[in-house]
């Protein structure tokens, strides 16, 4: 491993627990961002998805308004807003509002799928798939609309001109690694649910790399699945939350968050499924030095700068004591990196 700090994210989807109203949920996304700023997370951002009773993120730019009001020094963003959904002209003044409002703060996470399934995809944008075809040229209108050269365009996002917020391209296979890469942009990896490009993608984006003036060098993120409890059999059981939820993805029986429940033999059948595990496949539970362990390996396999962490809990007490210990074991890496 390289001598170098490695930085800790969350990524959140606001997900709403069985029993839960989705005005808790919310006030429940701030609270976990007060603890992570408390424990020196460099980020949290959030996940723009549709139609989902389950998640409470889909008016991804509010929500960051809101959390970033109520923090200090954690920098907010999304991760991401899906562009094909939206015009380039909006999202950039909505985040140059952001900007002004907080600040040195502001991420502007990018993809190209529509976060929801197809029929909710329509209904948002009926041209989505040929929206979805433009993400790049789409992308490069939103660095127009933030450049200070645009003062003489005939189209102007005045409000974020010259605002300090970086881009960040997203994606869960190969094809945004080129784009990233071509645009000298960081690149974050969705692997708590996309594993399978994951190495390929970050090879393709690190000898790709043409340095911009946003970004001289690579910078490589990736999210994992995080559940981090005293013991391996309690993180055991807060995972099988996870478990059911991807089960019912599946199998088209989605439902809220159900509580976490003894690992059964049913359960392990579950996470087994080849479909299941192999979106689970970065998913880390266990005590402290259980992932520990697995943290040091991932980072020794993919050379990531950054991890950005998904805790999907049913109670927020455990999520908060979990983001905790996760920063406990980030220090520790940390430090014995320099060692």
């Amino acid at each position: 491993m390289n001598q170098q700090n490695i930085a800790y994210s969350i990524l959140e989807l606001a997900i709403v627990s069985k029993g839960d109203i989705i005005q808790k949920t919310l006030h429940n996304s701030l609270e976990l961002a007060k603890e992570a700023e408390a424990n020196n997370y460099k980020r949290i951002w959030f996940a723009e998805h549709h139609n989902s009773e389950s998640v409470g993120s889909s008016a991804t730019s509010i929500l960051i308004g809101y959390v970033a009001e109520n923090t200090d020094t954690i920098r907010v963003g999304s991760g991401g807003i899906m562009l094909p959904n939206h015009s380039p002209l909006i999202i950039a003044e909505q985040f140059g509002t952001l900007a002004h409002l907080y600040p040195d703060r502001i991420d502007l996470g990018l993809g190209r799928a529509p976060g929801t399934d197809q029929a909710t995809a329509h209904a948002i944008r009926p041209d989505f798939f040929n929206a979805s075809q433009l993400f790049p040229a789409e992308v490069a209108k939103i660095q127009q609309y933030f450049s200070l050269e645009n003062k003489t365009a005939a189209v102007r996002a005045p409000i974020a001109e010259g605002t300090n917020v970086l881009l960040y391209i997203l994606g869960s296979s190969t094809d945004s690694a080129h784009l990233a890469a071509e645009k000298g942009l960081p690149y974050a990896f969705a692997s708590h649910f996309a594993s399978t490009h994951l190495l390929n993608a970050l090879r393709i984006y690190k000898q790709e790399f043409k340095p911009s003036e946003f970004l001289q060098k690579p910078y490589t993120m990736a999210g994992i699945n995080v559940f981090v409890a005293d013991t391996d059999e309690e993180a055991e059981k807060l995972f099988t939350s996870l478990i059911r939820m991807f089960w019912g993805i599946l199998t088209g029986s989605r439902d809220l968050l159900h509580p976490p429940t003894e690992m059964t033999g049913e359960l392990k059948e579950m996470f087994l499924h080849p479909a299941l595990n192999q979106m689970l496949k970065y998913s880390f539970a266990g005590s402290k030095q259980t992932v520990k362990s697995k943290i040091q390996t991932f980072l020794s396999e993919t050379g990531v700068d950054e991890l950005i962490t998904v805790s999907t809990m049913y109670n927020i007490e455990d999520r908060i004591k979990s983001t905790r210990l996760f920063a406990e074991i980030m220090q520790e890496i940390n430090t014995e990196s320099w060692q």
